[in-house]
């Protein structure tokens, strides 16, 4: 069942994490925070919503690095009931796509719940001050890419946060698979 976040809560902090990544490191959000600001992303192994858009979300974060953002994404699924989403797992689709940036896994789930994360993809931009200024989509992909000229919502939204500190009043909610959350 497709599930949309929240639109934007301009201002909202970003909550600190410290989570392993795939290439064997500790990452904090200090640690992937960048100059202009920081783009924290959840995604997953098995979502066909991601794997629609996998080499766009890898283009856009080396294009968003280039202008001082800081990129990261986390998998926080339930890897006991999706083992696609298992580490090890994550460390293939890692490799398998050249992630210029560290793909962490929240295991606990508390980074996911501490940061509200609907759906995979989600996504977070934030300010060089650590204020989110956009929560939309990517562009206008589903569980199909887009066309191949689709306005690049996200990498647009963060080149104006980079320039002016603030996001676009205008947003569209991402759409994904929901977080697959840990049986209580």
């Amino acid at each position: 069942m497709a599930v949309s976040p929240p639109v934007c809560d301009f201002g909202w902090k970003a909550p600190a994490f410290t989570l392993p990544g795939t290439d064997g490191r500790d990452w904090s959000l200090d640690q992937v925070r960048g100059p202009k600001g920081t783009l924290v992303m959840f995604i997953c192994n098995h979502c066909p919503y991601v794997q629609s858009v996998i080499d766009r979300i890898v283009r856009d974060a080396r294009d968003l690095q280039a202008l001082g953002i800081g990129v990261a994404a986390i998998s926080a699924n339930d890897a006991t009931e999706y083992p696609a989403d298992s580490f090890d797992n994550m460390r293939l689709e890692a490799a398998k796509h050249a992630f210029p940036f560290p793909y962490l896994y929240d295991e606990s789930q508390s980074v996911a719940k501490a940061y509200g994360a609907a759906c995979t993809p989600d996504f977070f931009g934030f300010n060089a001050g650590l204020e989110l200024q956009y929560r939309g989509r990517l562009d206008a992909s589903g569980r199909q890419p887009a066309a191949p000229g689709a306005r690049r919502e996200l990498y647009e939204a963060m080149r104006q946060v980079a320039a002016t500190g603030r996001g676009p009043a205008d947003q569209v909610p991402s759409m994904g698979c929901s977080i697959k959350w840990k049986a209580a």
